[in-house]
């Protein structure tokens, strides 16, 4: 059976790789003994990023930097309102149907897709994000493994993978728990209910100081239950991850009871969100009939223009580029100001042949949002469409002085670069993507190449030199780390 990432990341952390198949040991850090010693944050994050490198390569991963930058515009609202353990946090949608979110090691959190079109207002979406920011500022899975004697690892890892790591198989994560039954389970099942209750308690005020509707959370809960009930065999995965009992919901309740009522109203962005989401869920047609249906009966939750600009991502999905223009046309009509809508503009005047055109949307769109990564990512994409590579490389250079850890801009940059046959700086670009994204002999690779590709001056070899030294000394240092003592 394959092991789910999250699940070889566990094993790796007791120390049991000899245990491990090679392809479950390989690409993923070995943290010796572990089990007798502390979960420290610095090892949580390691297999943070090494989980992660597998998650990015799955199918599901949607990889989309609207709605992750909303998404994790939504997270950093609440994270900072933590009086807990401060950290880093990357937030992430998954294209899953099913309703789910989790927590890894070191700050990532996961959502899927599924579940931010089942919240009905953003405070319910909220409200999970901030259980789950919960879960890592006081550090659940730490204090799990901390907790656990070298003799409990087999029935802890069955547990880990059934609460943790069954992201889109409920059923394996099932069968893991019914893997280790016995008295040990059951002790660390009700310690994991604990850390539920801990998390509700935590994220709701987590929801009132970022001034959302607290209510969101229970009624986002209660909705969740009364769905499992209706449909036992085939219960929300959340609720599969997140055990939910009565006894939470009360105490849920009761927190909120007597507290102040706080109307929130939703965002443009997160009913925009929805809509793009919802656009590409079955075939383009279903979807430009649902959106054109609900716009016809006025049967939406939200504003009329989330759903024109659904309807408008369908037409453009299906290729109806003149019926996704009308739908455009209405929404300059009604005034509607995001960037969401200025990069939808943008893609259908490319779709039409008109790069310049998509570029002058996306200067004027730049100068009202500065700081929305998803337009400068539009922005290089259509200079290099428009034959202008030279401005994309500016656009690159002025947008890495800013946010130098922004890995897809260094991927573009070496993409403008490979443009303009500059062979050292594209594959130094690239190398500095991978740096990014925790893939360390991949970017060894890329500056061995930028080594050899005798076009850059003095000075951007010594550079590539400097830092091809110090990415093989890292190498070095991991792997006797590795060795046994």
């Amino acid at each position: 059976m394959k092991l789910h990432p999250l699940a070889s990341a566990l094993l790796l952390g007791f120390g049991i790789l000899a245990a491990a198949p090679l392809s479950v040991a390989e690409g993923l850090p070995d943290l010796g003994e572990a089990a007798q010693t502390d979960f420290s944050p610095a090892m949580e994050r390691k297999i943070g990023e090494s989980v992660m490198l597998e998650i990015r390569r799955d199918p599901a991963w949607l990889g989309d930097p609207e709605v992750n930058s909303y998404l994790n515009r939504l997270g950093s609202r609440l994270s900072a309102q933590s009086q807990e353990n401060r950290q880093d946090f990357e937030f992430f949608v998954l294209r899953d149907a099913t309703l789910n979110a989790f927590a890894l090691p070191g700050g990532f959190i996961g959502v899927h897709s599924g579940l931010i079109l089942a919240a009905t207002s953003e405070s319910e979406l909220a409200s999970v994000l901030a259980h789950e920011i919960s879960h890592v500022t006081q550090r659940h899975l730490a204090r799990l493994m901390n907790k656990s004697s070298q003799g409990q690892v087999a029935s802890i890892l069955a547990l880990a993978v059934a609460i943790l790591a069954a992201r889109s198989s409920p059923d394996l994560a099932i069968g893991a728990a019914m893997a280790g039954q016995g008295a040990a389970i059951q002790n660390q099942l009700n310690y994991s209910r604990d850390f539920e209750r801990e998390a509700d308690r935590l994220g709701l005020g987590l929801l009132e100081r970022s001034d959302f509707d607290i209510r969101g959370m229970s009624s986002f809960f209660e909705r969740l239950q009364k769905f499992g009930r209706l449909y036992e065999n085939n219960a929300p995965g959340y609720l599969r991850t997140h055990p939910l009992t009565t006894e939470r919901l009360a105490d849920m309740g009761n927190r909120i009871q007597g507290r102040p009522y706080r109307q929130a109203a939703d965002s443009l962005d997160f009913q925009l969100v929805r809509a793009k989401l919802r656009a590409q869920e079955g075939t383009p047609r279903e979807a430009v009939v649902d959106f054109e249906t609900r716009l016809k009966d006025r049967s939406f939750a939200g504003s009329e223009v989330a759903m024109r600009y659904g309807l408008s991502q369908a037409h453009l999905r299906g290729g109806a580029i003149p019926a996704a223009e009308r739908e455009m046309s209405a929404l300059r009509r009604l005034k509607a100001v995001s960037p969401m809508i200025e990069t939808l503009a943008a893609q259908l005047r490319l779709k039409q042949g008109d790069a310049a055109g998509a570029v002058t949307i996306l200067r004027a769109a730049q100068r009202l949002f500065p700081q929305e990564r998803a337009i400068a990512y539009a922005l290089v994409e259509s200079l290099l469409e428009a034959g202008l590579p030279q401005d994309a490389i500016k656009v690159t250079e002025e947008e890495l002085l800013a946010y130098t850890t922004d890995a897809r801009m260094h991927e573009l940059q070496a993409k403008t670069y490979a443009k303009l046959g500059k062979r050292l700086q594209q594959h130094r670009a690239q190398a500095e993507a991978y740096v990014l994204r925790a893939q360390i002999p991949a970017a060894v690779e890329q500056f061995e190449l930028a080594q050899k590709a005798g076009d850059g001056n003095f000075y951007e070899q010594s550079q590539v030199d400097a830092r091809l030294r110090e990415l093989r000394k890292r190498l070095a240092d991991e792997a006797r780390q590795r060795k046994p003592n």
